[in-house]
């Protein structure tokens, strides 16, 4: 004899949540990182934590290269996203 009774498929809920980006400022994250290139010449210096360092290169490249005036800076910053409100 056929089985006859009808298959329920599965049911399911959906929740939705949005979600914010911000720059990682926990304890654990990792630091910001700063480098500062000529844009003159595209020699880069050292890269290292903070500002400090990269205009300390930057002033010292310039004191080489008095023609040389400008500068690229690059970070380098950790993110996370952070959950909000189920919805």
């Amino acid at each position: 004899m056929k089985d006859t009774t009808a298959v329920r498929p599965a049911r399911g809920t959906y929740r939705f949540r949005n979600y914010t980006i911000r720059p990682d400022e926990r304890t654990e994250a990792e630091p910001i990182v700063s480098g500062m290139e000529c844009k003159s010449c595209g020699e880069r210096g050292q890269d290292g934590d903070g500002i400090g360092h990269a205009t300390e290169w930057a002033v010292e490249h310039l004191k080489a290269n008095p023609t040389h005036l400008e500068y690229r800076e690059h970070i380098t910053r950790s993110y996370h996203f952070e959950a909000g409100a189920w919805h």
